[in-house]
């Protein structure tokens, strides 16, 4: 026979919820903006995320209610908390919403754990796992849309050969000739790695609950990928085939903008005669195992209720701090200025008018071209951020956006001073872009993750916002020649 919880330890939950929820007001507020506002990470699915979540729950509310018969405190669930708690702080503090996804969905684990054991909280993964969705991650995976892009125009080109259209391939574009002449390229926004994130969301929470083992539910969700790749290469394939034996300006116009449900089309499709092909491969378990009734009272189980209000203290406690965020000391700018090099004239460039837009106020930003008298022409910029993060960010987030197509990352030392180095093209012009990052207490790095921890950690630990200058260098994909502007491009950064 089961009893009703002690009070004592529901309190302490209900204390502990109730901070939590308050100190990711702010995350909401940003994933709510994800959902409804433009975004370059083309976050608009994740909608789906908690309602997918809450359901879960839902459907588990019989096993939840009888796992709780056996609850019990847990010092290893508090243990467990610690680190998540320490994620929120660095990504509240530190402006880092991935840090605060994580922390978020750890949370929803560790403290049901905390207060009521592992059998009660091991039956929430799913749907705190699921929330990882949350997180904004194709732009970690920017490279590899310039892959999938090969891949669709080639596929779309082998087609249409196979059908007798003389067409060939440049780059990423597909152009025709003869009676219906068309050219398409599958620029960046085409590649799929927006839609495969959807489609990893949509695939696993149809293996979770359409699935009876986790073997089975890894493996459908596994196949997500194969499948967002094979309804977007369908998709260009349609698009090319609307343009041969139809119109290319209808299949580049209302076509093309509303051809993204044959991505979903194709790989739900998909989805759905492979999870029906590992249904009927039979295995034993259940999609959600309950627990038997031969459990010790409530009250033998619970541990003393001192214990619930430490944990109840510690979590109320971190969560307050983590609301009652400092304002940071804002530190002065590094001076630095593009200056003159021997043998190139030096020729000011004018800032665009989309930087000025989208870059926060606070942002100064500086453009020299130098010309030689051999040809070639660098183009060095200097960016001083502000105190917001996106004052600085990646070339490899803008430029795709603007055309281009990049290639080749590597790493490069020049004189001391670490570069990230990578090819572009597109729009007539090819050549190499090097950047580099340092700040007003002269930490040096060319790495963006680098650079992002630094970031955090002296926002959350030091309470200090630094002042972080990107330097980028454009010039002529010459080895010997980028090195030595590059040296000479680094004097200006001392």
């Amino acid at each position: 026979m089961t009893r009703k919880l002690p009070l004592p330890p529901v309190l302490a939950l209900g204390a502990s919820l109730t901070a939590f929820l308050a100190a990711h007001a702010d995350m909401f507020r940003r994933v709510a903006g994800m959902c409804f506002l433009p975004s370059a990470e083309d976050m608009s699915f994740v909608w789906i995320v908690p309602v997918v979540s809450l359901y879960a729950l839902w459907r588990m509310r019989a096993g939840l209610a009888e796992a709780l018969s056996a609850a019990r405190f847990s010092w290893s669930g508090l243990v467990a908390s610690a680190p998540f708690v320490v994620c929120g702080l660095l990504g509240a503090r530190g402006l880092q919403i991935r840090f605060e996804i994580l922390s978020f969905a750890g949370l929803c684990v560790t403290m049901p754990w905390t207060f009521f054991g592992w059998r009660f909280a091991r039956q929430l993964l799913f749907p705190a796992a699921y929330l990882l969705f949350l997180m904004p991650l194709s732009t970690f995976f920017d490279f590899s849309t310039i892959h999938l892009r090969y891949l669709a125009s080639g596929t779309a080109l082998a087609v249409l050969k196979a059908f007798g259209v003389d067409a060939v391939r440049e780059g990423t574009a597909v152009l025709a000739r003869g009676a219906h002449p068309f050219a398409i390229d599958v620029a960046e926004p085409c590649s799929g790695l927006r839609s495969l994130f959807a489609l990893m969301a949509l695939t696993a929470a149809y293996a979770y609950f359409t699935q009876r083992t986790w073997p089975k539910r890894v493996l459908l969700f596994l196949s997500s990928v194969p499948l967002a790749v094979l309804g977007n290469v369908a998709r260009i394939l349609s698009i090319c085939l609307v343009a041969s034996f139809c119109s290319a300006e209808f299949a580049t116009g209302f076509y093309h903008d509303y051809s993204g449900f044959v991505v979903f089309a194709v790989a739900l499709s998909a989805m759905v005669a492979v999870g029906e092909v590992l249904a009927k491969g039979g295995g034993a378990g259940s999609a959600n195992p309950q627990f038997g009734t031969n459990c010790s009272t409530v009250g033998r189980r619970v541990v003393a209720t001192w214990r619930c209000f430490v944990a109840a203290a510690f979590f109320v406690g971190a969560f307050a701090f983590q609301c009652a965020t400092p304002e940071a000391r804002v530190c002065a700018a590094p001076a630095v200025a593009l200056g003159d090099k021997a043998g190139y004239a030096a020729t000011d460039e004018p800032v665009g008018e989309a930087e000025k837009n989208i870059l926060p106020p606070d942002t100064a930003v500086s453009r020299k071209r130098y010309d030689a008298d051999s040809g070639e022409s660098f183009l060095q910029t200097l960016v001083v951020g502000g105190v917001q993060r996106a004052s600085i960010h990646r070339p490899e987030l803008c430029l795709p956006a603007q055309g281009y197509r990049m290639s080749s990352p590597r790493n490069a030392t020049v004189a001391g001073r670490d570069w990230h180095l990578v090819d572009f093209d597109g729009k007539g012009a090819h050549g190499t872009l090097a950047y580099t990052f340092f700040n007003q207490s002269g930490y040096r790095t060319a790495s963006h993750v680098a650079r992002i921890f630094r970031d955090v950690f002296d926002r959350t630990v030091l309470n200090r916002v630094d002042r972080w200058v990107m330097c980028t260098v454009a010039g002529p994909r010459d080895d010997a020649r980028f090195a030595a502007f590059l040296a000479s491009a680094g004097k200006d950064l001392e």
